[in-house]
Order: C-alpha cells, then sequence, then structure tokens
C-alpha cells in the first residue's frame, strides 16, 4: 500500500479557485505535500527544484499551456515516468487522444466530482507503487 501523505504532489492551474479546490479535495483524500503553480513556466522553475510524485496540470493556461508543460516535463530525466494528470474543460476526444499521446498519463473534464478526482488519484497511486 502506497502511503499517499508522503506523496508530492504539483497542481497547476491559473485559476487560484481551481488550485484551491483541487487542494483541498486531495487534503479531504489523505494527501499532505502539495504544492501549487499558476502556469507551465512556472511549475518547469518548480521541477527542477523539488521532485514531485504526481502533477495535476489544466490545459489552458498563459505564459505556459498544460500540454507544452507536460512534452517539456517529460524532456526532464526524474519526470519520464511521474504520472501527470490533465485537469482541464477541454473533453473532445481528439484532445484527449492528443494529450495521452504527448505524455499525459490520466485525463479528468472539469467540472467534475470530488469522488471523480479521489478515483482517477487512486488509479495513477496504484502506478506509483
Amino acid at each position: 500500500m502506497v502511503d499517499i501523505s508522503a506523496k508530492a504532489i504539483l497542481v497547476v492551474d491559473d485559476s487560484s479557485t481551481m488550485r484551491r479546490i483541487v487542494i483541498n479535495t486531495l487534503g479531504r483524500c489523505g494527501f499532505k505535500n502539495m504544492a501549487e503553480a499558476g502556469n507551465g513556466v512556472e511549475a518547469l522553475a518548480k521541477c527542477k527544484t523539488q521532485q514531485f510524485d504526481v502533477i495535476l496540470t489544466d490545459w489552458n493556461m498563459p505564459e505556459m499551456d498544460g500540454l507544452t508543460f507536460a512534452i517539456e516535463l517529460r524532456k526532464m530525466p526524474n519526470y519520464v515516468a511521474v504520472p501527470i494528470m490533465m485537469v482541464t474543460t477541454e473533453g473532445g476526444k481528439k484532445d484527449i487522444i492528443d494529450a495521452l499521446t504527448k505524455g499525459v498519463t490520466s485525463y479528468i473534464v472539469k467540472p467534475f466530482t470530488p469522488d471523480t478526482l479521489k478515483a482517477k488519484m487512486d488509479e495513477l497511486m496504484a502506478k506509483c507503487q
């Protein structure tokens, strides 16, 4: 069993309200070690100084969108296999396939329920074992 409270999670979204919703939901699921970033540029900078176990990122953000962030993150040796969940309003089949073929591990469409987020995180935690 994975100790989820010790897993470092980075939540990336340009909406501070959405970051707070995701972080609060994860906290209720038992996660304790969370950081946040407002866009892909800020997130990449954090990933260069800290190792995260799971990344949750929005797609549509200023400066660097979530898909570009995921592509750039996969170029870093210590992030080749780290699970990345796209949390976005982009729910079209083509968008999902595009994200999954470019390094995103999992996908959740906004708006989502806490139960949906928990189920997706449980899937990702199983991959961290």
